[in-house]
């Protein structure tokens, strides 16, 4: 998920992610080093077919170090194992909401999403969202770079995963960190955020396909070495 963080509404949602959840969201990984490695665009195969579980954790500490160079060298606030070309249930985040750093991996997650959020929007529910405070805030997604849409989300979730030390962890979260949880599960299950959207913005996403030629296998873009 990009960084970028764009609101449409008035309201900001609060993220009441306790430091008692914090305790439970797994290890914190070791993130010194690591290579930054290409990240796919939308076309390619392993974005659009769900993840395989990871069975193998011998060797997950390179790819938690790569994945987190990638994502914050994109930058980004989510990445997710199809983004990198690893058809793995294995994501990354790293979201800082006032003083609090909320930083992790999830290895074959599952996530709670109270029912009533809507799996693709309609062009009414966007018109009665739009004139409330309660529209929706802006995605952007480091596989569809560059653009970003507004797009409703659970106002909280509850994420059980692994860490990178197979440790089980649960947590709950609100705010703009259920909305990345939401949005890195997705790719795990091979739908993109634009795959969500209101059908009023699907020509400007065919556009967007269109005149950057996207939506065939190998496309991808390589971010750039962070400065000192």
């Amino acid at each position: 998920m990009s960084q970028d963080r764009r609101y449409t509404g008035c309201n900001t949602h609060s993220n009441t992610h306790s430091a008692q959840d914090r305790e439970k969201e797994g290890a914190v990984p070791k993130i010194s080093g690591g290579k930054i490695l290409p990240i796919y665009i939308t076309g390619h195969a392993v974005l659009h077919a769900p993840a395989k579980p990871v069975t193998d954790f011998s060797g997950i500490q390179e790819i938690v170090r790569d994945m987190f160079a990638t994502m914050f060298a994109a930058p980004g606030v989510g990445l997710a194992g199809p983004q990198i070309g690893l058809g793995l249930r294995i994501f990354v985040y790293s979201y800082t909401e006032g003083d609090t750093l909320h930083q992790g991996v999830a290895i074959n997650p599952d996530l709670l999403i109270p029912k009533g959020v809507p799996k693709r929007q309609t062009n009414k529910q966007q018109a009665n969202n739009s004139t409330s405070c309660d529209e929706p805030d802006r995605e952007g997604c480091l596989s569809f770079p560059g653009y970003q849409f507004p797009l409703e989300r659970a106002p909280q979730v509850t994420l059980s995963a692994f860490d990178e030390n197979k440790k089980p962890f649960t947590v709950h979260a609100t705010g703009w960190l259920a909305r990345i949880f939401q949005h890195e599960f997705d790719h795990l299950q091979g739908t993109l955020y634009v795959d969500r959207l209101a059908q009023k913005y699907s020509g400007e996403v065919r556009q967007a396909v269109l005149n950057n030629k996207w939506g065939i296998p190998g496309k991808y873009w390589v971010p750039q070495e962070p400065k000192e």
